[in-house]
């Protein structure tokens, strides 16, 4: 107990792009009726997807002649190659004839949209513990589906259809349209195959099919452009948690939209001319109406009234404008008043264009910038009324805006929100896709038939961001960044001023980069630029063993957030802190790889990288859909890894474990002479204490340089004092110990979320874990995946409590029921062999690599074993209070953590920095 003796263990001695393609330059650039998709202008046309017995049909009712050569699975004699108990097995089809492509295009008049798939490189190892705690929690390695889901990746790139060889070479230096991307022997000649086909959409899937079969030997099968487009949109609005959002002065809004409750929906293409199209189901849609005035429109007219040379120079243009020197406005009629009566104010637009009628001007007597604003609002707000109008028609209260029109441009979707709740008065919301320009390629990329990713959930999804990561809408911001080499090259043109990062060396027009998806922090007065709205396009990391933590009371309404990082002084507060810890963690990465030069350039690149990320989320925080501050730590874990850093504080971690390990011995020994009462406090007291250690935290860091680890965590064991800022131990007690001489049941499984390496996890959660192991409680104890800072891992876990069993019956007996203990153990205390009677202690991954942890995405493993727990213990700042601290489960809860982190402390606990939080909650009344 604390501060008993100087001979206990709380006293005790220390005995151990820039290359950006140029789009001013594109004097010539056609934006053609492929690119922007208006099928059928006339606002009469009804297009029908009439997919069904009778096959596929034109708009005439005629049929629809498919290739013949369509890639279809042959699954005869298919086995898995290697280990079966692997996570993500290579699924050996031997029968297989054609070339699968993990290939899809849509090739419009201006921009090239590619998708393609790629497996994950990284496979994790499966051995004999996994194995047999995989037979405890009854986890079956069957596959749910009738064919293979292969985990992997999902690639979102752009290329000026201008520069479509650069397109073909990027396809064949990574044989795309061959598949092979998954293999090891992917740079080798494949042998060519003439039934190689790939799908691909737009305009430039006919007019450049001869080009594909002459530069790559394969065959364009066209991909009808309704269909992709619904398709395309029904995955994302499915698979993505944070794909729709809302626009409205500037402002956007993250929806969450239920996939049960998805469907009937308004989508509303904006191309040439405008479809819009009313959306039933999965292949069940119409198009009801649309009209020809559109983007054609928009640019036409733009074009002659202006002189501009491309479409992107029009949208600038109007950033500067001011309609009212064109417009008729109410106020102009009605003497600068509001028209009241009917709801119309003085600034309404009461006639497009119409003080030209009046004015004695010629049209070089108008600017440029305010015909084109004009043009702008004229054509937004009849769009937006036209699709109200519609969506009033079918009952429909959701609508979605996409298509070349829209192309990530602030005040387009500013205008067309503005006419849908002008006209709805406020009933309606018009929607937009952070992933629109690429509905087409994905629809195309859904086609192949059997894929595997038609069904999968929003959970097995995850989207991170890789240097180069392409932005929505018609920029294109440098080429795709393939090899780490590449990316290392392009963040080497970075040049510092201090110590902050801010532009490449100038070799770009003004304002730009050179990275790709990345720019230089604009001003955010009264100017805006035109992509300044435009949302980075990541990669979709599909991962069909993650699902949603079972436990939680109410996924759909869960948050894992606590801080809310829409609050912009809360955004430069804590990436202040990420910049200010960044030299150091290099250092440590560095260091980890032995400081070689090698290691020295990629820590350099990474930390430029990160910086990049850093200002682009400052300038527009939405970016990167909705950002918490567990989405700031992931991503720098994700930029540690993409510059091939997968355990920068490796060496720091051995030597903690080993510290701690060596003085735990004396520690249970303390314990065991306690009464209940006093070792339970002393356990979770224990917890806090050790719970100090986080290379993540700056005040922790600055400790280090006082003592030795042992000496930390001495003084932070004298300084536990009760109350704790959040105190509920007592009702902790009660439910452990009971009262009034009733002793309660014990729990039937704990799982314990353990957070640092060291004494947080040797002296703090392993104790707390044998107590609950000697009172009949199965433990499962819950680590990470993946390294984050010193966290432990899932994979490191097993050899620390292999080391602790050597000194303890209770932790050996248990170990070895939970299959931790593979081979018997030699050196047992009572030389006994293992007893089949205990509880097991179990290990599993919890299906993440952040210091936080989001329980809408966990392992399978962790989900199964979740399903008989009565208990969680959630510990440390990063998964019991910057994420989970507001979440409520349907058992027992406790959360553990001392608050490292002064705003945090405030903000939180309104209490102040090394403030100890013990929240226990009880099971929710069934």
């Amino acid at each position: 107990m604390a501060g008993q003796n100087g001979d206990s263990i709380l006293g005790i001695d220390d005995k151990i792009e820039d290359l950006q393609y140029n789009n001013n330059n594109n004097s010539n650039e056609v934006i053609d009726r492929e690119e922007l998709v208006g099928i059928g202008e006339e606002s009469s046309a009804c297009y029908k997807n009439n997919q069904g017995e009778g096959g596929e049909k034109d708009m005439a009712g005629n049929s629809i002649h498919r290739s013949g050569s369509r890639p279809q699975l042959d699954l005869s004699k298919a086995e898995i190659q290697g280990n079966s108990e692997e996570r993500d097995p290579t699924i050996l089809l031997p029968n297989q004839s054609d070339d699968i492509s993990h290939l899809a295009l849509d090739i419009g008049g201006s921009l090239i949209k590619l998708i393609y798939f790629s497996r994950h490189e990284d496979q994790s190892v499966e051995d004999k513990r996994k194995k047999t705690v995989k037979e405890r929690l009854g986890i079956s390695n069957g596959n749910r589906r009738s064919y293979p889901v292969l985990g992997g990746r999902l690639h979102f790139v752009k290329f000026e259809t201008s520069k479509l060889n650069e397109c073909l070479d990027f396809i064949s230096s990574k044989q795309l349209h061959r598949g092979r991307i998954d293999s090891p022997h992917w740079n080798s000649e494949p042998p060519a195959n003439e039934n190689a086909v790939i799908k691909a959409t737009g305009g430039g899937a006919y007019k450049f099919a001869d080009l594909f079969k002459e530069r790559l030997g394969v065959s364009i099968e066209k991909e009808d452009e309704m269909d992709c487009l619904v398709a395309g949109a029904n995955f994302l609005l499915k698979a993505i948690r944070h794909e729709a959002f809302t626009h409205m002065e500037g402002h956007k809004e993250f929806v969450q939209i239920d996939h049960n409750d998805l469907f009937p929906y308004l989508l509303v293409n904006i191309g040439s001319g405008v479809s819009i199209i009313k959306v039933d189901g999965d292949g069940k849609f119409e198009r009801v109406s649309g009209t020809n005035v559109g983007g054609g429109t928009y640019w036409g007219l733009g074009r002659l009234l202006t002189k501009c040379n491309s479409f992107d120079e029009l949208l600038e243009l109007s950033q500067r404008g001011d309609n009212g020197t064109i417009d008729m406005l109410v106020g102009d009629i009605y003497g600068g008043m509001d028209y009241s009566k009917i709801g119309l104010s003085a600034s309404t637009i009461a006639s497009s264009f119409g003080k030209a009628i009046s004015d004695k001007k010629e049209l070089e007597d108008y600017r440029p910038e305010d015909i084109s604003l004009s043009l702008l609002r004229m054509i937004s707000y009849n769009i937006g009324q036209i699709s109200y109008l519609n969506a009033l028609r079918f009952g429909l209260k959701r609508i979605f805006f996409g298509g070349f029109f829209i192309r990530g441009h602030a005040y387009t979707m500013d205008t067309i929100s503005f006419a849908v709740q002008f006209w709805s008065q406020g009933e309606a919301q018009a929607m937009f896709l952070r992933h629109e320009g690429y509905l087409g390629a994905l629809g195309a990329f859904m086609s192949y038939h059997k894929h595997g990713l038609d069904d999968l959930m929003v959970h097995h999804l995850v989207e991170r961001f890789p240097m180069g990561a392409p932005y929505t809408g018609g920029r294109i911001h440098g080429p795709p960044l393939g090899d780490l080499n590449e990316k290392i090259s392009w963040m080497e043109k970075f040049v510092q001023k201090g110590t902050e990062i801010t532009a490449p060396v100038p070799m770009a027009p003004p304002g730009t980069t050179g990275l790709g998806g990345f720019e230089v922090p604009s001003s955010r007065g009264a100017t805006l630029r035109s992509d300044a709205s435009a949302l980075n396009v990541g990669v979709l990391h599909f991962v069909p063993t993650l699902e949603v933590f079972p436990l939680l009371t109410n996924p759909k309404m869960y948050e894992p957030n606590t801080i809310d990082l829409s609050d912009h002084k809360e955004l430069e507060y804590w990436f202040t802190v990420l910049s200010e810890h960044l030299p150091d963690l290099v250092d440590k990465a560095v260091a980890s790889e032995g400081g070689i030069d090698d290691a020295k350039r990629r820590g350099d690149a990474f930390a430029r990288a990160f910086s990049a990320h850093l200002a682009r989320l400052m300038e527009e925080p939405a970016a990167y859909g909705k950002l918490g501050l567990a989405n700031l730590l992931e991503l720098r874990e994700e930029c540690l890894r993409e510059f091939q850093f997968h355990d920068a504080y490796r060496s720091i971690k051995q030597r903690e474990n080993e510290a701690s390990l060596a003085v735990l011995p004396d520690l249970l020994v303390e314990l065991d002479h306690m009464d209940e009462e006093t070792r339970l406090l002393t356990l979770i007291e224990g917890v806090l204490a050790a719970n100090i250690f986080d290379w993540g935290s700056r005040a922790c860091v600055e400790l280090y340089h006082k003592g030795t680890i042992i000496e930390i965590y001495r003084m932070s064991r004298n300084k536990m004092q009760r109350p704790w800022r959040a105190n509920d131990f007592d009702l902790f007690k009660e439910r452990m110990l009971g009262s009034e001489g009733k002793k309660p049941k014990p729990h039937k499984r704990a799982l314990l979320f353990v957070d640092n390496s060291g004494a947080d996890v040797v002296l703090g959660m392993l104790p707390l874990a044998r107590e609950l192991l000697r009172r009949g409680t199965e433990v499962v104890l819950v680590a990470n995946s993946l390294p984050a800072l010193n966290d432990v891992t899932a994979m490191e876990l097993p050899d620390i409590v292999a080391e602790a069993a050597k000194h303890c019956d209770i932790l050996r007996r248990a170990a070895e029921a939970g299959g931790l203990l593979v081979d018997a153990m030699t050196n047992t205390l009572d030389g006994s062999k293992g007893n089949s009677s205990s509880v097991p202690l179990m290990v599993v991954e919890n299906g993440c690599g952040s210091p936080c942890i989001d329980l809408r995405q966990v392992s399978s493993e962790l989900a199964a074993a979740a399903k008989n727990a009565d208990l969680v213990i959630l510990e440390g700042m990063g998964r019991a209070l910057h994420t989970n601290f507001n979440a409520r489960f349907k058992c027992e809860a406790l959360k553990l953590a001392m608050v490292k982190n002064q705003r945090l402390a405030e903000k939180l606990i309104k209490g102040k920095i090394y403030d100890c939080v013990c929240r226990y909650e009880s099971a929710p009344a069934s």
